[in-house]
């Protein structure tokens, strides 16, 4: 007894997509876009880096000034003073110390603020 079922695979591609139309896709428009997002990405990027170059420079002379002002501390400890004299002296550096790590400390939270928001 022959099989009855016709064959599901039995069909002409041709006339399923006789009625399909594909709206006209513009290959350049895409690309265009793809090439302005990339150029946007880079200046994003460029800015970025920039903004890491000032933060890691002034850090760098952040680190250079505070161990100027440690050997500064060392040689006036080397010298004989009185106890008193080298109290107020130690008090007056950590004053300073204290101060300037501060004014740092919003420095650098500036141009790291400056660098995000250039680069966003």
């Amino acid at each position: 007894m022959p099989d009855a079922r016709p064959n599901p695979f039995d069909f002409d591609v041709t006339k399923m997509f006789a009625d399909f139309r594909f709206r006209p896709f513009d290959m350049e428009a895409a690309w265009a876009a793809q090439r302005r997002n990339m150029e946007a990405l880079s200046q994003a990027n460029q800015a970025a880096v920039e903004g890491v170059h000032a933060l890691a420079r002034r850090q760098i002379e952040i680190t250079r000034e505070a161990f100027e002002g440690f050997s500064t501390l060392m040689r006036d400890m080397a010298q004989p003073v009185s106890p008193e004299d080298r109290i107020a002296k130690n008090t007056e550096y950590a004053q300073k110390m204290l101060e300037k790590g501060a004014t740092h400390g919003r420095e650098i939270a500036n141009i790291a603020a400056k660098a995000g928001s250039g680069a966003a």
